[in-house]
């Protein structure tokens, strides 16, 4: 039960607003959103807002963190994976591009992120964190034999995730397109450009 319902009134739950905060967010910037313009977005008063979260920075962090911790889950359950280091960089870039069309929104917001704040600059060293392991994981798929010779780890890591952020940019639900057709077209181009025949 929202807060709203036990008050009898429309307004919004903690999911709710942080939704509409990140599509404010994406929209004006972050550091161009005030809580009063957020207020005014959903309706509510500022104090409506701080019920459930304690700051605007609060509810930075909540949405990075939705992102961020998606897109490890999925790095983590393909390295958990049986097979070679190719076939988990293959599962990872499925992974990754799933998070991204379901967390469309949030991936957008943390891809925006510079390292303004504490807020942001822990993503961002988050993101770097993630981006090594990818960059361990070309790498390992290289040592084994898999890519083609020749193949430079952190630039193959670079262009793949590239490839796979930019989809931020010209996916729109709203046109088709599911995930798994984006997924098989992003390993496709993946595994004919790096790997081996």
């Amino acid at each position: 039960m929202t807060v709203s319902e036990k008050r009898g009134r429309p307004g919004y739950d903690r999911e709710g607003i942080l939704q509409v905060a990140v599509g404010v967010f994406n929209e004006h910037g972050y550091d161009a959103t005030s809580v009063g313009v957020l207020a005014e977005r959903l309706g509510l008063s500022k104090s409506a807002i701080y019920h459930h979260f304690g700051s605007k920075s609060e509810l930075l962090e909540v949405a990075l963190d939705r992102a961020l911790g998606a897109l490890e889950s999925a790095r983590d359950k393909a390295l958990a994976g049986e097979g070679s280091a190719a076939e988990q960089l293959e599962a990872v870039l499925r992974g990754a591009v799933q998070v991204l069309v379901a967390e469309l929104p949030y991936v957008t917001l943390l891809l925006r992120v510079r390292g303004n704040t504490d807020v942001e600059r822990a993503a961002v060293t988050r993101r770097r964190a993630f981006d090594r392991s990818m960059r361990a994981l070309v790498e390992a798929a290289r040592d084994e034999g898999s890519l083609r010779d020749g193949v430079d780890a952190g630039l193959a890591e670079r262009l793949l995730f590239g490839m796979i952020n930019s989809i931020a940019e010209w996916y729109r639900p709203e046109q088709g397109g599911s995930a798994d057709v984006i997924a098989d077209h992003v390993v496709s181009l993946a595994t004919a450009g790096l790997f081996r025949g």
